[in-house]
């Protein structure tokens, strides 16, 4: 089975509108083929009692997340009501209850030791890069050597989650680094590129094995992930007094409130504060 071409461009149309980026058009395209494959039938004849059913296979048999799910509803509805011209009140398709987990962070030295055991100078500039100024994964796979601003010490994130510019904290130790590295491999286009595959990203699935073997050589025994990276720069920086709203900024997050979740897990001195009744003259 195949999404019929004529229906495949309309809905590529459709998201290119709506200025979606390439990556999530290709994945809302491959979650419609796979929704065809798996029921055995188009699209168009798919109903709700064949969605659902189909969805509460995938999450009670598969496993699959919550953000993935939503990915399959929203690739769904752009289909029905934006190329079909449906009313998608007839579907009855709800989004799931967003999951309540708190990420997980390491210490100090615990990414302390993910960096010193990592001997590959490249490894090391990811981790190092990833860590200090709190980028996503394919920001890093994306980031482009004029990006590292050294004179103003910044690091400039282009067109990240959401298709929006920011800027973000270039540490010193890793602007070290990342001359030792460009110094070696004399990148053409990526910061980051494959060996002999000059001009082209690394994978997704090469810098997550960067992170894993490194937290692995580390003896870490939390689950680490790339993004936990991501989850320790604003966290350690929250334990350090900056605050909310600069972490927000240097994240990229939309909300506050995304950022806000970091409070749950950080390590706040509260001996370094003092009650605002303690500034009042009772006596």
């Amino acid at each position: 089975m195949n999404l019929n071409k004529t229906f495949e461009s309309l809905q590529i149309k459709e998201m290119q509108i709506r200025n979606y980026s390439t990556r999530t058009i290709k994945t809302y395209c491959s979650l419609l083929i796979k929704l065809e494959k798996d029921l055995g039938k188009s699209l168009y004849e798919v109903t709700t009692e064949d969605f659902k059913n189909w969805l509460h296979y995938l999450i009670t048999k598969k496993g699959i997340s919550v953000s993935t799910v939503n990915q399959l509803i929203s690739a769904f509805k752009i289909f029905h009501v934006d190329v079909c011209h449906r009313k998608w009140e007839e579907f009855h398709v709800r989004r799931p209850r967003k999951e309540k987990k708190l990420p997980i962070v390491l210490s100090l030295q615990e990414v302390q030791r993910m960096i010193t055991v990592t001997n590959n100078i490249k490894h090391r500039a990811i981790l190092m890069l990833t860590y200090s100024a709190g980028l996503r994964r394919m920001e890093v796979l994306q980031i482009k050597p004029r990006d590292i601003d050294s004179q103003r010490m910044q690091v400039r994130i282009v067109q990240g989650k959401g298709k929006k510019d920011r800027y973000t904290i270039l540490s010193w130790k890793t602007l070290e680094v990342l001359r030792m590295y460009y110094k070696l491999e004399r990148p053409s286009t990526y910061l980051f590129e494959p060996m002999g595959r000059k001009g082209q990203p690394l994978s997704e699935r090469t810098v997550e094995y960067i992170v894993k073997n490194s937290a692995k050589n580390a003896g870490i025994k939390k689950e680490v992930s790339f993004h936990t990276l991501r989850h320790c720069f604003a966290t350690h920086l929250l334990e350090a007094g900056v605050n909310l709203r600069q972490i927000q900024q240097f994240m990229g997050h939309t909300s506050l409130k995304t950022t806000a979740v970091y409070l749950h897990v950080a390590h706040i001195k509260t001996s370094e504060f003092t009650s605002p009744l303690d500034d009042i003259t009772l006596f």
